[in-house]
């Protein structure tokens, strides 16, 4: 019969003998310079996982360590957080499927949204599923989409003229995430579905509520069980962890709950759009290509129907979310910096009369493309805003990395290179890279569109999906929808400037930025009420 002593025991000599074969198999970046660690059981975790603004404890160790530094996490686990140019292009580029994904990044990902591209677990996988989807993400067919993102923005524009600045001919005070959310909601289901959401109009539309405040109400501030519950991940088997979605806990239920209710929409979907004839192309919304790709593909290449359902299950919550965010955060700095958002609806308004001129009702691609204030902004809030600030992955073999900013180690030491031992945790850390002064300019830590005006970019390594950016990450997994993600922002963007001006309201609410997986913004003192961008808006 065990006692409570007994199992302290056990657990006590677990423990030793993990750190033990932790020593053994991760000694090899003993030497690399890191932050002090406050607890034996968590390590670094609370310290990051905690911080009021997503990157202010990242911002603050590359400035004292380099571009390169080393975190401990829960049961003594080393982690190798990496923002140096060459470091990366090696684990992204060159490196390809040796740097997969930890087991805590797959399973969170299978969690989140099933059996999709995020999760792929191997190489094969994740390449079969890529090749499935290509079809649905070329550059011709995003393109295709505008007059789809057009027709939401405009929605979204005549709503808040409607319906709440004709009340207010001062202007008034917007939640803009919330609406965004819903923008981009509606964009998703009849881009990728062919399907109409509804979520703009109909503020208790389901789906809507059930992605609100998702990530905040499940990742925000873990808890120390549940950090140390991931780190023992890595020992359970794949078909007992895909029992974890199951958890009664708040980390694993809230997203269980989205999932049921999203799956009530894809699985009909997907029935009526599998029912289609596989040679009729007159349909051109994702899942129609995603399944006439599918279906042409040898059986052993295919997707399965958990995993369609899976994909679209994530192109929802990716294509959406991030993209309502990454507005919203713009929108924020257009309001803090009105000379600039000014620039730029002077800059839309020609391009208007230009499109006019030629007999045209809308903005095509290429008219959003070329203008320069235009795409400066959209680069400037995508590097100085990134959604997802850390990636993980882990070493498949040994290996050696190399580096573009040389580093002191614990011995004093300057090296040029990394060997790291298969098994050893790295932590790509975009939020970082993207601010790296020596990359991007001694004021990285500004928010300044100009840069890319005035040559202040200074990026010879070929990194990033877009601009050189980590937003969307890179290489072999890096984003497959990010072109998806940059026309949509264009063409909301677009609308709601040369429509609207934005400020910041009277009250002046803190902002921050919180670390619930996504960054997301919230008002302080008021961050029980969840995700909130209030900014005053009036019509031009």
């Amino acid at each position: 019969m065990f006692t409570p002593v007994t199992n302290a025991c056990c657990l006590f000599v677990a423990w030793l003998v993990l750190r033990n074969y932790r020593w053994l198999t991760h000694r090899s970046i003993w030497y690399i310079r890191g932050p002090s660690v406050k607890s034996a059981l968590l390590g670094n975790v609370r310290d990051m996982a905690y911080q009021e603004n997503v990157g202010d404890l990242d911002f603050k160790y590359m400035r004292e360590y380099g571009a390169v530094w080393k975190m401990q996490y829960a049961l003594g686990s080393k982690v190798l957080m990496v923002a140096d140019p060459k470091a990366l292009q090696h684990i992204f580029h060159k490196s390809g499927y040796l740097y997969p994904k930890t087991t805590q990044a797959r399973l969170s990902a299978f969690i989140i949204a099933g059996k999709n591209i995020l999760w792929a677990p191997t190489g094969d996988i994740h390449s079969r599923h890529r090749k499935v989807m290509n079809p649905a993400f070329s550059t011709p067919q995003l393109r295709s989409f505008l007059p789809i993102f057009r027709k939401s923005s405009a929605k979204l524009c005549q709503l808040w003229k409607d319906q709440i600045l004709s009340q207010a001919p001062g202007g008034a005070t917007i939640l803009v995430n919330i609406w965004l959310a819903r923008t981009t909601l509606d964009v998703i289901g009849e881009a990728a579905f062919g399907f109409e959401f509804g979520a703009l109009y109909n503020s208790d539309n389901e789906l809507s509520k059930a992605y609100h405040n998702m990530f905040a109400d499940s990742m925000l501030y873990p808890t120390a069980w549940n950090a140390v519950f991931q780190t023992l991940w890595d020992y359970i088997p794949d078909s007992i962890l895909e029992c974890v979605r199951y958890v009664p806990t708040r980390e694993y239920a809230r997203f269980q709950y989205t999932m049921r209710i999203f799956n009530k929409y894809s699985q009909q979907l997907i029935a009526q759009k599998s029912a289609a004839p596989v040679d009729d192309k007159s349909s051109r919304d994702v899942m129609s290509i995603l399944v006439r790709a599918n279906a042409s593909e040898d059986p052993r290449s295919k997707l399965s129907d958990e995993e369609m359902v899976s994909e679209m299950c994530a192109l929802t919550l990716a294509g959406h979310e991030t993209t309502a965010n990454t507005i919203t955060w713009m929108l924020w700095e257009l309001a803090k910096h009105p000379e600039y958002q000014e620039k730029l609806r002077v800059e839309i308004a020609q391009k208007r009369a230009e499109v006019i001129a030629r007999g045209e009702s809308d903005f095509g691609v290429d008219d959003l493309e070329s203008m320069g204030y235009f795409q400066a902004t959209i680069k400037e809030t995508l590097r100085y805003h990134c959604i997802v600030f850390h990636l993980n992955r882990v070493a498949s073999q040994d290996d050696v990395i190399p580096l573009t900013y040389p580093i002191v180690t614990s011995i004093g030491k300057t090296i040029s290179e990394i060997p790291v031992a298969a098994g050893q945790v790295i932590m790509p850390n975009i939020a970082v890279y993207n601010r790296l002064p020596e990359m991007w300019g001694a004021d990285a830590h500004e928010w300044d569109p100009m840069r890319y005006i005035d040559g202040r970019v200074h990026t010879q390594i070929r990194l990033g999906m877009f601009e050189n950016l980590m937003t969307f990450s890179a290489g072999v997994r890096g984003c497959i929808g990010w072109r998806f993600s940059v026309i949509e922002t264009q063409a909301i963007v677009a609308d709601l400037i040369e429509n609207f001006q934005f400020s910041i309201p009277e009250d002046k609410p803190e902002i921050v930025r919180v670390p619930a997986t996504i960054m997301s913004p919230m008002v302080k003192g008021m961050m029980h009420e969840g995700s909130q961008m209030p900014l005053h808006v009036t019509i031009v």
